[in-house]
């Protein structure tokens, strides 16, 4: 029996959810609620905060199909990518969860039920592994399933304990693995790595809490995270020998013969292709969710993936961009299970497009890096190229490892293996510090103060309230309390968290942030020595309306900047991010071309307009997600709804969803001013603006200025362009003339200098410090004096802002002898510097001023 990839995914959702599982949807790959992961890299990532005890959800058992990104660590290496038949950057992770609900004996038992009954794989080549000390594993799987006992085998911690950090939940797991050798005796290639025994399938029993000094405390309440590869499985139930010969990958495999006129069953293209396959689908996911390629973070990773993917078309004689093309195949193999690439095709093809155009320049760069290492390897007579070399070329240039060694090899080079190892295991290493930061704060000890229950936000209604203390935490520097009840807005969608004040019964306390964690609001407060907090029961909370009433303007704002963005530029134009402060708010968006000084304007002024028209605010608040969708109001990707959202509508003109504070109407924003637009990355740009008071007070700035230059001018308003444009030209010729003026008075000064040669074995040498007038250069001197000086060799040095300049010339006639660039470097010692340049003109610059004429009298011993 054979499934198709739809059926699969089907197959599995339908089964849990007849277990009285939940189906949730894929998060985005881009998470916006976890600043350390660089992109979902497990179906878990979205249950974490259950996992951890921050979050409750309405359902205790979830089942889905989760988008994944993994680019390096344990479970997956680039450089493996396309070279074997099952690792990939992006993949689907199907998975089943329980929180606090079933355990063990459930999980095992269904996910053979599915395996060897709904999916009918043969039961003989089926593996178990468990933990060395999870008999209670082992037991079940002899006991809920007809295994062969002799298939379960124990492992140790490196393949069978989980742990989400250095301290937090962990547990067993029991890995599923399939034997595909060819006569079902592969048992001893089980956990080796081997593409013949592979994991389908792995079971997190998560039942403990790690310490901080490795000690194991059992939980209240024991989960259930498992996780089963979608195309491995896929590979399995189609019978196929390879990840990439399954169905889903068929549309794009011919996507790339299309484009190259090459044939997948080439054997020497084969891991060309499978790279590309797989780039193509890892980029299309993650810039559909709002991931952009740049220099740091993700974008970096982003684009050392395309830039490896366009590397492996070259060698399909792929010069020019291609790669865009086939985000139409990724769409056309996996947009109905994932819409949102649908919606996001023209995106995403032009960010590609753009990064294969660049990366041309940037890959004749790389190569002539390379040449240029080779050139000096083959002049010392050294056959080994070293590691550093070697990774630059990877981490900066984006060449793949494989594609070094082939070119070294052709140049008759070996390539430095294990230093090259150091430098990935280094820049690995920071990879998982920097993925351990997430767990700092899960270890605060809270103390309790009253019965807890969930914070409740009434800062929509109101700015004050009386609250009741429900636990409060001190670390010795700060306090963070929380109350059952709070005005105060906790920091989400861009808008900061409130500032405000406490009131107890015997003290004040200040609020200078409000967080969301898990469903706490969050207040934090400065820890002030001799605070006594037992007393601290009930309090008065106020938010500081001088904060939030200018940072609800400039909220509200940016969402009237969206809806004439999409009004002006094209309802290509989403949102990539904001920040909205009391004193300004900045705006990210996706938009491909500078936007025109016209442009700006009309933006500007649709934005005054429907502040002018003071549209009231419809505040639609916890309804149904597909309500909010029908409505039309827009969502952002890499944000993470539930079942119930909030929508801020103004009009006709903008909706969206949105659970922060707003104006009642459009008009209590008063002014907008827009004061910068720019690029931030390819294909996203970035507007800041003031509202409000600010705004009028620049406003006001600018008419007076407007006034002043009237009067300065002797015009009109309409007239001062056309008057300053005159000034303007008038000025710059007037500096020429300058130039022109000092370019003579330093010729003169030349003719003296030249007078006071010296001759050194018959050579005419010149050495001396010149004063230069603003806007004259020492090189555009220095070509003045090699003319005058006939025959001979030069040096004149300049003082600048305590800098040191040199220029050193030699005649046509003398290069045999002597060589400027060889002289001016060793002169430039003297004052502490360095430079260097061609035989006839060199410069170099210098620290000292004190040793310039030490360095001028050194030339006279060298011409010697």
């Amino acid at each position: 029996m054979s499934f198709t990839s739809q059926e699969i995914r089907r197959q599995f959702i339908k089964f849990f959810e007849e277990r009285g599982h939940k189906f949730v949807p894929s998060s985005q790959v881009v998470p916006n609620d976890d600043p350390t992961l660089l992109f979902t890299n497990a179906g878990m990532n979205q249950f974490k905060p259950i996992f951890l005890g921050n979050e409750k959800r309405d359902y205790f058992r979830a089942v889905n199909s989760q988008k994944c990104i993994r680019v390096s660590g344990k479970h997956n290496d680039l450089e493996e990518v396309g070279h074997d038949t099952y690792h990939h950057t992006f993949f689907e992770m199907l998975g089943n969860w329980s929180f606090g609900d079933y355990y063990k004996k459930e999980a095992i038992e269904w996910a053979w039920e599915l395996l060897t009954g709904i999916w009918g794989l043969p039961k003989h080549r089926f593996y178990a592994t468990v933990f060395r000390d999870d008999t209670e594993a082992a037991e079940l799987w002899k006991k809920v399933t007809d295994i062969d006992p002799s298939h379960i085998q124990r492992f140790g911690e490196k393949d069978n304990f989980w742990e989400m950090g250095d301290t937090g939940p962990c547990g067993p797991c029991s890995e599923i693995h399939i034997d595909l050798t060819e006569h079902g005796n592969g048992g001893k290639l089980v956990n080796t790595g081997s593409p013949e025994v592979i994991e389908l399938w792995n079971l997190v029993f998560i039942q403990f809490n790690r310490n901080a000094d490795r000690s194991l405390i059992e939980l209240p309440s024991k989960h259930v995270d498992t996780g089963a590869g979608f195309e491995r499985i896929t590979r399995v139930l189609q019978n196929k020998k390879s990840n990439y010969d399954i169905d889903i990958f068929t549309d794009i495999i011919n996507g790339i013969e299309r484009s190259t006129k090459k044939s997948y069953e080439n054997e020497h293209f084969k891991a060309s292709f499978r790279v590309i396959a797989d780039h193509i689908r890892m980029l299309t996911f993650s810039i559909t969710d709002g991931a952009i390629p740049g220099n740091d973070g993700r974008g970096y990773v982003l684009r050392r993936i395309l830039r490896r993917a366009a590397l492996y078309g070259r060698k399909l004689s792929m010069h020019e961009p291609f790669i865009y093309n086939l985000v139409s195949d990724v769409v056309k193999s996996m947009g109905d299970a994932f819409p949102e690439i649908r919606t996001r095709q023209s995106f995403v093809e032009k960010v590609i497009k753009t990064e294969e155009e660049n990366f041309n320049n940037t890959l004749d760069r790389g190569i002539e890096v390379f040449e240029d290492v080779a050139r000096k390897l083959e002049k010392a007579g050294i056959k080994q190229i070293s590691g550093e070399d070697v990774f630059k070329l990877y981490d900066t240039y984006g060449f793949p490892v494989d594609l070094t060694r082939v070119i070294a090899y052709e140049r008759g080079f070996t390539v430095d293996e294990n230093k090259f190892a150091e430098e990935m295991t280094i820049q690995k290493q920071r990879s998982r510090d920097e993925g351990k930061k997430i767990f700092i704060n899960k270890d605060v000890k809270w103390q309790t103060v009253s019965q807890e229950k969930k914070s409740v936000f009434l800062g929509y209604e109101t700015l004050e309230c009386d609250a009741q203390l429900l636990k409060i935490n001190r670390d010795g520097k700060h306090l963070q309390l929380v109350f059952d009840q709070t005005p105060f807005y906790a920091e989400s969608g861009g808008q900061v968290g409130d500032k405000g004040l406490v009131k107890f019964k015997d003290m004040v306390i200040e609020i200078w942030d409000a967080q969301r964690v898990g469903d706490d609001i969050v207040h934090f407060a400065d820890d002030t020595s001799g605070m006594d907090l037992e007393k601290l029961r009930t309090g008065h909370l106020i938010v500081y309306a001088q904060h939030r009433e200018p940072t609800i303007k400039n909220h509200s704002a940016t969402h009237i900047l969206h809806a004439a963005l999409r009004q002006i530029l094209g309802d290509h134009v989403h949102q990539a991010g904001s920040v909205v402060e009391p004193n300004r708010l900045r705006f990210d968006f996706t938009h491909f071309e500078k936007i025109s000084d016209e442009q700006l304007n009309k933006i500007e002024r649709l934005v005054q307009q429907k502040i002018f028209e003071n549209i009231p605010l419809r505040h639609h608040r916890n309804i149904p997600i597909s309500d909010a969708k029908k409505m039309g109001a827009l969502s952002f990707f890499g944000d993470k709804y539930g079942d119930t959202v909030n929508v801020v509508q103004f009009g006709d003109f903008s909706k969206e969803f949105c659970g922060g504070t707003h104006v009642g109407s459009t008009g209590f924003i008063g002014f907008f001013r827009i004061t910068s637009e720019s690029s931030i990355a390819s294909g996203v740009r970035r507007i800041e603006a003031i509202t409000g008071d600010l705004a009028e007070r620049t406003l006001e700035a600018e008419h007076q200025i407007n006034e002043e230059l009237k009067t300065l001018l002797n015009c009109k308003t309409e007239e001062i362009l056309e008057k300053v444009e005159v000034l303007t030209n008038k000025k710059k010729e007037l500096e020429k003339e300058l130039i022109q003026l000092n370019l003579k008075l330093v010729t003169s000064k030349l003719d003296e200098i030249l007078f006071n040669a010296q001759k050194v074995n018959g050579i005419r040498v010149v050495s001396s410090k010149i004063e230069l007038p603003d806007g004259v250069e020492l090189k555009e001197v220095a070509d003045t004096l090699r003319q005058k000086l006939v025959s001979g060799v030069g040096l004149l040095a300049s003082i600048r802002n305590e800098n040191v300049m040199f220029v050193c010339v030699v005649t046509d006639d003398l290069m045999k002898q002597f060589n400027a660039g060889v002289i001016v470097k060793e002169i430039a010692k003297v004052a502490g510097g360095s430079g260097g340049g061609r035989p006839h003109l060199a410069t170099a610059g210098a620290k000292d001023p004190s040793r310039v004429n030490d360095a001028l009298k050194s030339l006279f011993t060298m011409i010697q």
